[in-house]
C-alpha cells in the first residue's frame, strides 16, 4: 500500500525554520500500530493523518512514541496540504478530533487556528520543576501543561533542563515562559516524556500562554515567538473561550510511504 506523505515547516515562512510535521491523507484509516510505526519511522515531533468525513476531515496526531489529544503545528500543516494539493483554493477548513472541532481558516498566506483556551490552575512552588529546569520559576500553573513563568527572556533562553527530571513530572510537557524583548512573549516546550525533548514551535501551548499573558499584559492580540533552535513566530489572539492562533506554512518535501 502507497500513502501520500508531505512534510512541511509550519510556523514559518521559509523551510528549515519553525516546527516540522507530517501530513499523510488516508482513504480509510490504518490500525492504530501502523498508524505509530509510521510516527516513529518520520521521527517528526508530530505525524498527522487525515481522513475524509463529508464536507471535512477526520484528524489524528502521532508523536513518535504515543497519540496526543491536540496539535498545533501539524493542524496547520494538514490545513496547508488540503488547500494547495487536496482542495486547491480551500479557506476554511473543519477538522473532528479528539479536542472536538477545529477550524482553521486562510488569509492570503496566513492559516489560523481557532483552538480552545485551556483553564489553568496556579500550583505551588516545585522543588522537582525547578530541579527538572535548572532555574527556579516566578509562578508555575498546570492545565493540559506545566506551565513555568520566568522574569526574562534570557532565562528562559539561557535554560538547559535535565530532561530525565522533565520526564519524570506528572505532565504532558513543561512550558517555559517569560515576557519578550522582541515580542510580547516568548516560550519554550520540553515533552521527553512525549519522545519530544524540546519541540521547536508548539501551538498547542498557546492555548494555555495566550489566556495567561492577555490577562498579564492587558491585551487580546500579541506577537508571540518560541525560542527554540529552529525559532518560530505566532499571532495569537484571546477570544475568551478560544484562541486563535496564526502563522504561515512552507512546504519541504512530498513523497509516498510504502506499508
Amino acid at each position: 500500500m502507497d500513502i501520500p506523505i508531505y512534510q512541511v515547516d509550519a510556523f514559518a515562512s521559509e523551510v528549515f525554520k519553525g516546527n516540522p510535521a507530517a501530513v499523510c491523507p488516508l482513504e480509510a484509516w490504518l490500525p492504530d500500530e501502523t498508524l505509530q510505526a509510521i510516527a516513529a519511522e518520520n521521527n517528526l515531533s508530530e505525524t498527522a493523518f487525515l481522513v475524509e468525513q463529508g464536507a471535512d476531515y477526520k484528524l489524528r496526531w502521532f508523536t513518535p512514541a504515543a497519540e496526543v489529544d491536540l496539535c498545533g503545528h501539524a493542524t496547520l500543516g494538514s490545513a496547508y496540504v488540503i488547500a494547495n494539493r487536496l482542495r486547491p483554493g480551500a479557506d476554511s477548513i473543519r477538522f473532528h478530533t479528539r479536542s472536538g472541532v477545529l477550524t482553521v481558516t486562510r488569509q492570503g498566506e496566513a492559516f489560523t487556528l481557532d483552538f480552545p483556551a485551556l483553564k489553568r490552575a496556579r500550583v505551588p512552588d516545585d522543588p522537582d520543576v525547578v530541579a527538572a529546569l535548572g532555574a527556579a520559576p516566578v509562578e508555575i500553573w498546570q492545565a493540559m501543561d506545566l506551565m513555568a513563568v520566568f522574569q526574562s527572556e534570557a532565562d528562559v533562553r539561557d535554560m538547559r533542563p535535565d530532561m530525565t527530571k522533565v520526564a519524570a513530572l506528572k505532565t504532558r510537557g513543561v512550558i517555559a515562559t517569560a515576557p519578550g524583548s522582541e515580542s510580547d512573549f516568548v516560550s519554550r516546550f520540553f515533552a521527553p516524556q512525549s519522545g519530544i525533548p524540546e519541540d521547536p514551535v508548539t501551538g498547542s501551548a498557546h492555548c494555555i500562554l495566550t489566556p495567561y499573558w492577555s490577562k498579564r499584559l492587558g491585551k487580546s492580540k500579541m506577537i508571540a515567538r518560541q525560542i527554540s533552535k529552529r525559532g518560530g513566530e505566532l499571532i495569537v489572539e484571546d477570544k475568551g473561550a478560544r484562541v486563535l492562533i496564526s502563522g504561515q506554512v512552507v512546504p519541504y518535501m512530498e513523497g509516498q510511504i510504502r506499508v
